[in-house]
């Protein structure tokens, strides 16, 4: 994993051109963007990829969220968005698979419908950056401390609890939530999944601020 000097900035366009200097050296770069829920891993991602272009591919690991008469079933409904809410089995496997060239297609998730889309998304002959988000990319606990072994370079999201509270709020309002129900959908499962990431993070090539 490549490892900046001085990880803590704020300028994107030091990612980029680093990025794209170490994927001149590489058929295939993985690039993990990670971060804690409300982070704003998405809108960091999009603006990476618009500024690498084609050669860039977003993947996004909400695709792996388990469907929710699964989630039902083992009495994880309500903590949806945990770790164990994920297949991170299939997720893993994916990533290699997109390594190695046997897979160029990959699942999304529609947030509105709250549900994932199999074969959503698809990488572009064009691309030798993957560039992968999710909250668990950079996570300390047994089966997903391996993925870190899979990235190339990872980038971390460093945002405080107050912001990330306020962004995960305004996200169920969004979604047509009431103000009471949005504050405790995110008191209850959101806050306590992203102190969790906050105190398992693993070292990342660059810390931005957000």
């Amino acid at each position: 994993m490549l490892i900046d000097t001085n990880p803590h900035i704020t300028d994107i366009n030091k990612v980029v051109a680093d990025i794209s200097a170490q994927a001149s050296n590489s058929s295939l770069l993985t690039v993990a963007i990670a971060g804690a829920p409300g982070s704003g891993k998405s809108t960091l991602a999009a603006k990476v990829a618009t500024k690498l272009g084609d050669t860039c591919c977003i993947i996004p690991m909400d695709g792996f969220h388990l469907d929710n008469v699964t989630l039902t079933k083992r009495g994880l409904l309500s903590v949806k968005g945990a770790p164990e809410t994920f297949d991170l089995a299939g997720f893993s496997h994916l990533i290699e698979a997109l390594k190695d060239g046997s897979a160029q297609q990959f699942p999304t998730f529609d947030r509105d419908q709250d549900s994932v889309i199999d074969n959503g998304g698809t990488v572009p002959d064009t691309a030798s950056i993957l560039l992968f988000e999710g909250n668990y990319l950079l996570f300390d606990e047994p089966g997903w401390v391996e993925l870190a072994d899979k990235w190339d370079a990872s980038i971390w999201l460093d945002v405080s609890e107050a912001v990330l509270e306020e962004r995960l709020i305004q996200r169920w309002l969004d979604q047509g939530m009431s103000p009471e129900a949005a504050k405790a959908r995110v008191q209850m499962n959101d806050l306590a999944n992203a102190r969790r990431v906050l105190e398992k993070a693993l070292p990342a090539a660059w810390v931005i601020s957000n």
